[in-house]
């Protein structure tokens, strides 16, 4: 959908229902912290010795949810630098099941869909709709594609328009990362290249289209048939930061006694030596 198609305003007959923006107040990554949250939850539950000695609290079934989480949460940090022109929604529930895209941008170089994929220290390679990480082959180049197909069909329902959407895989904290080839509907890009590749291209919405749009995307059933409760996003956000603040406290704990136990055996060496 561009600014030079057919006239997108509300006379198309779209009316915005009760429940003003649910989806507005979603923060990033909440899909995937009350994943964790129900996984895990947020107390630490460990013993007296185990908290003194930095043993981790995250096992391997909410482990890769945590670093979901900590991984939209970046990319809600950069997508927050945005204009008021630009309409941002992160974990926006979608179809039948717990499935969710991960942020939808809409402004006015078009509509994005952003797939966020966080790989501390990874090499990432890319090419001929094949995602490499570390040498291990994912599905996001075709799960990506999808979400953005998904993403246009509904909005195109909600706001009866054909309306396109881009795909776009995030990746943050990889090492490296390899783009071989462009793939043809699926642009792979870190976190530091993710706000220069959306505003610099062509504008193609109005301010109008671009309202109508976000007021469309807004909506949790233009994305669900049911949709099904939303939970408080202060609430969860506030429990999985109580969590993060335990694991990191584990963390510089273990790095403590890791660096303390050297210096013990150096002291205790010295201490040895004649004088």
């Amino acid at each position: 959908m561009s600014a030079a198609a057919e006239p997108l305003d509300s006379e198309i007959g779209y009316t915005e229902p009760e429940g003003l923006g649910l989806l507005r107040r979603r923060a990033p990554g909440q899909s995937v912290m009350e994943e964790l949250l129900e996984v895990r939850g947020s107390r630490d539950t460990r013993s007296r010795a185990a908290r003194v000695f930095g043993v981790q609290l995250l096992d391997a079934a909410s482990r890769p949810w945590y670093w979901g989480a900590l991984g939209e949460r970046a990319v809600g940090r950069t997508l927050a630098a945005l204009g008021p022109e630009w309409a941002v929604l992160h974990a926006v529930p979608v179809g039948e099941k717990s499935a969710d895209i991960d942020h939808v941008v809409i402004g006015p170089t078009g509509v994005f869909t952003l797939n966020t994929k966080r790989h501390p220290g990874q090499r990432i390679w890319t090419a001929k709709g094949t995602f490499l990480v570390a040498g291990t082959r994912h599905p996001y180049i075709r799960n990506s594609e999808h979400e953005a197909a998904r993403a246009g069909k509904l909005l195109s329902v909600a706001v009866r328009h054909p309306v396109t959407a881009e795909a776009a895989i995030v990746v943050v904290g990889a090492q490296q990362v390899t783009v071989k080839e462009m793939h043809k509907s699926v642009t792979v890009l870190t976190e530091g290249q993710l706000l220069r590749w959306i505003t610099r291209r062509p504008v193609v919405h109005t301010p109008q289209q671009i309202a109508l749009l976000a007021a469309a995307a807004a909506q949790p059933s233009t994305w669900r048939r049911a949709p099904s409760e939303l939970r408080d996003p202060v609430e969860v956000a506030r429990s999985f930061e109580a969590l993060h603040r335990l694991v990191e406290q584990a963390r510089r704990r273990r790095l403590g006694w890791l660096l303390a136990v050297p210096a013990a055996a150096v002291a205790s060496a010295v201490g040895a030596l004649p004088f």
